[in-house]
């Protein structure tokens, strides 16, 4: 099982233009890496190429958290205010598609005569279920990409689209188009439906085993991620083709999706290096203070904004106390010359269960999975109450807390139901931005011309409000990585006329 490891980025796709076949073969091999790797080590490869992509830095802490305004920056500010580095997207894009090289992999060497045997080696599972779990994790990065940049590369199982030409082998594809949002997601929701139902016939069975950091190899435990994947994407596009959403939504939630907090997809990172959580790594291993939980989510944490006018258990766990020991959020998007105007130490940093080094980094969870249907069935009151409760416990509310909590709690409405996705959703930067960017909600959130604080300095009053660096709202999406526009300028070029310009400010297909 030679691996060739070609991936998909437009650096290696300059680096090989003037290569022949041969030596493209030889400069791809790493002399490092075993001829053969089973496809279980490939599956743990991929997981946690997917979350560190999913969270890193870049991406997570100086993009998506700060446009959910999570978290505010207390030093450098502008990167709150919507001023991000083009590299950001480089890095979040080549990471990805490294993953989804993996994962493509494992398809191949269950499909090749030549492999299959001997891929199901060492307790790895069967061929069909093997293919099966890559195609949902490479559908959960797929739609990732989709919904930060639009349009993409992308690379279907069931699909032969001439528009699907990533990860494309024999011949190799350097260059591929970029497919529409809209053939993305359409094809996406088939390919989870598909994953789905072939894992309904094998669910007793174990796949990848312990390698299998998210579900430790239980394909019943992918068969309801799919299925609760697949209800997330079709509730996206509703307002876009609300037949075909319908029927997705509608066969999904009957074949089976998530009914507890055991089924979340979750990784859980290492306490040794260098394997810890992102976040740990940046605040912890490498110091950096600059990231603080804002004052937008404190206060409304607090009962102090927004429609809950009590006090959530969930604040002890999202954010720690300052010196003082109060729970203080940091204004968020202030000027750049303001961005030194609380002390460290008299701000509340990120708490200690998301910052740890083994944290549980989720891909989805089933409060979020009650708040969609409760979403589809018209903000349904069940369901929207079993969300707050599933989020209350996942976080590690006690009983008393969540009876009282949920005693107190308003009647289900479209701000009430979506302002708990929101509170739910925190750390997963990026599908909390795409909520945001799909519903305008919440509304509580910091918008241009808002005052972000008020205040004596030096005996004088001064007012901050929240002026961005660019646009005049959240963004829609990030612009694609530099490298695009000369090693793979004609499709670059294409995506733009199907989609728009690429600044932050184009609305994706389902946002518009």
């Amino acid at each position: 099982m030679k691996i060739k490891n070609i991936i998909y980025t437009s650096l290696l796709a300059l680096s090989v233009v003037s290569c022949s076949k041969d030596t493209f073969n030889e400069i791809n091999t790493d002399p490092n890496r075993p001829a053969a790797v089973p496809t279980p080590s490939l599956l743990l490869s991929a997981e946690r190429q997917v979350m560190n992509a999913l969270r890193s830095e870049s991406i997570n802490f100086r993009g998506a958290q700060l446009f959910a305004q999570y978290f505010s920056q207390n030093i450098y500010t502008d990167q709150s205010r919507y001023l991000i580095s083009a590299g950001y997207s480089d890095e979040y894009w080549t990471n990805t598609y490294k993953a989804l090289n993996n994962l493509n992999e494992i398809i191949i060497l269950n499909e090749d005569e030549s492999t299959k045997i001997q891929a199901q080696a060492n307790g790895a599972g069967a061929n069909n279920t093997q293919i099966a779990i890559s195609r949902i994790l490479k559908s959960f990065a797929f739609h990732s990409l989709t919904d930060v940049f639009g349009d993409i590369p992308y690379e279907s199982y069931g699909n032969k689209d001439a528009d699907f030409e990533a990860l494309k082998r024999n011949p190799d594809i350097l260059t591929p188009k970029y497919a529409s949002q809209e053939k993305i997601y359409k094809d996406i929701l088939n390919e989870l439906k598909s994953a789905a139902d072939t894992l309904a016939k094998y669910k007793s069975g174990i796949t990848f085993g312990n390698s299998d950091v998210i579900y430790q190899g239980k394909n019943e435990k992918w068969f309801k991620f799919a299925n609760s994947l697949r209800l997330r994407l079709a509730n996206r596009i509703l307002s876009k083709d609300r037949a075909l959403a319908t029927q997705h939504i509608q066969d999904a939630i009957e074949k089976g999706v998530f009914t507890s907090n055991d089924d979340n997809a979750g990784f859980v990172y290492s306490t040794g290096s260098p394997y810890e959580a992102p976040l740990f790594r940046a605040t912890v291993t490498a110091n950096r203070k600059d990231f603080a939980v804002s004052k937008v989510l404190v206060d409304v944490l607090k009962g102090e904004k927004g429609p809950f006018k009590f006090a959530d258990p969930r604040l002890s766990k999202y954010a720690k106390p300052n010196s003082k020991n109060v729970y203080k959020g940091q204004p968020y998007g202030l000027p750049l010359a303001a961005g030194n105007l609380f002390p460290i130490d008299s701000v509340s940093l990120p708490g200690e269960v998301i910052n740890k080094a083994n944290a549980n980094e989720v891909l989805q969870q089933y409060a979020e999975v009650e708040f969609l249907i409760s979403e589809f069935k018209g903000w349904e009151q069940s369901s929207y109450e079993k969300g707050v409760k599933a989020s209350l416990e996942r976080w590690g509310a006690s009983a008393a807390e969540v009876s009282t909590y949920l005693g107190k709690l308003p009647a289900a409405n479209k701000e009430n139901v979506l302002s708990q996705k929101y509170l739910a959703l925190y750390g997963q930067g990026i599908e909390s931005w795409s909520e945001i960017r799909r519903t305008g909600y919440p509304l509580f959130l910091v918008k241009k011309g808002d005052v972000v604080w008020s205040g004596t300095i030096e005996g004088k009053p001064v007012s901050y409000t929240f002026v961005p660096e660019i646009g005049n709202e959240i963004p829609s999406r990030l612009v694609y990585p530099l490298k695009e526009q000369s090693t793979n300028k004609a499709n670059y070029q294409s995506a733009l006329g199907n989609q728009g310009d690429d600044v932050q400010f184009t609305k994706l297909w389902w946002n518009r």
